[in-house]
């Protein structure tokens, strides 16, 4: 038996206080303090919109803090699941997320002109939300079985890109865009970590740019974002409206904010104030500091993904490491794209800001996410402890 099957038949719980077998503490700390921040900005940017709608204005902070709740019980039920478990069924996970999709076209509800929920009676699944993960953890399991294809030959390179092909189909049928641009990101980020060739992903690049470019000037609504983040002022009441009252927000919070309650913009001035621009309310109420603090925050909880990834992948656990790979670049990127579209620097486009934005689908997949990345993480370190104890011909 070799040392990686020995490791992979005996892990435990990370529960059990095995030396070596800690969780990554800080990782952890960031998760948690982005969810508290979260409920903190929640409860104040919805506190007049939950008054008016349901006549109490703490009706979105309890819905907020349940899924919370429900989320940290899934953190820690995944927790207890080995990774190779996770492998051995990713093909499983590869028809959920398409299963998802298509099921929203089917029986999806309606908000906005768009078909992205799923309604299971108690809360509206996201289906777009859970597909994005449970394609990554299938395209870690294929780039496992298929590494030495993707890093020498073309098929390698394009079979992955049919699932995603069918994927991004199934998502502008809803639409969702930013979904879409954010799981192919992700892909090709995992791809080209795996060893894919750089000249691949120029081509495959210039390909979906192009594409994205057609998607936007031949859909009116997607045009008229893009021409009013160009100049929000010139149609500040009408197409730029959001990014305008965004911008305000910002530019009210100066260095040190108005003080946590005190935002006016989330008074009916600036739509979708608890969830999709609620960075905005946060800047204005905390300031650039507070603004700089939780997007360090971001920051560090993808580079510590990817740093998982890395150490995962050098000891050749590479489908945790891939995963890892997958869960840090879903991450990071959405909150860039979130916070990009608040500040001005994207089109405006309804992405959620992972932790922190109002919504059960969102908190949800991602309290999964990083409690399957903390599983990865605690494996590894028990790998370490293991090949430790071996050079000391202590096993």
């Amino acid at each position: 038996m070799t040392l990686h099957q020995k490791f992979l038949s005996e892990i435990r719980s990370p529960f059990t206080g095995r030396r070596g077998s800690v969780l990554d503490l800080p990782l952890l700390g960031a998760v948690l303090g982005l969810l508290v921040i979260g409920l903190i900005m929640v409860s104040s940017a919805s506190m007049e919109v939950a008054g008016s709608l349901y006549s109490n204005p703490f009706y979105i902070l309890i819905k907020q803090a349940f899924f919370v709740f429900v989320g940290l019980l899934l953190m820690g039920v995944i927790l207890m699941v080995p990774v190779t478990t996770i492998e051995k069924y990713s093909w499983l996970s590869l028809f959920g997320g398409l299963g998802m999709l298509l099921a929203v076209l089917v029986v999806g509800r309606e908000v906005n002109g768009s078909v992205r929920w799923i309604p299971l009676g108690f809360f509206n699944l996201q289906a777009s939300e859970a597909a994005k993960l449970m394609i990554v953890v299938y395209l870690a399991a294929y780039l496992v079985r298929r590494l030495d294809e993707v890093r020498t030959r073309w098929t390698g390179f394009f079979k992955p890109m049919t699932i995603l092909f069918v994927s991004s189909l199934l998502l502008l049928m809803e639409p969702d865009l930013g979904a879409l641009v954010v799981l192919m990101g992700a892909s090709m980020g995992m791809i080209f970590l795996a060893g894919a060739r750089l000249w691949q992903f120029v081509i495959l690049f210039l390909v979906l740019v192009g594409s994205i470019a057609a998607l936007i000037v031949f859909e009116p609504y997607r045009m008229a974002r893009l021409t009013s983040y160009m100049d929000p002022w010139a149609n500040a009441f009408g197409s730029g409206y959001q990014l305008t009252q965004s911008l305000i927000a910002f530019g009210r919070g100066e260095w040190f904010g108005e003080g946590l309650g005190n935002s006016l913009q989330k008074l009916f001035y600036l739509p979708e104030a608890h969830t999709d621009f609620v960075f905005a309310v946060l800047a204005e109420e905390f300031g650039v500091l507070g603004a700089v603090s939780v997007l360090t925050l971001i920051l560090f909880i993808s580079w510590r993904a990817l740093q998982i990834g890395y150490r995962a992948e050098a000891k050749k656990l590479l489908f945790h490491g891939y995963v890892a790979y997958g869960i840090g670049l879903l991450y990071g990127s959405q909150a860039l794209i979130n916070i990009a579209v608040n500040t001005g620097l994207l089109p405006t486009k309804g992405l959620a800001l992972p932790l922190i934005s109002y919504g059960g689908s969102s908190l949800l997949i991602n309290c999964l996410a990083f409690g399957l990345l903390l599983r990865i993480d605690y494996e590894r370190r028990l790998f370490n402890v293991k090949t430790d104890d071996k050079s000391r011909g202590l096993s």
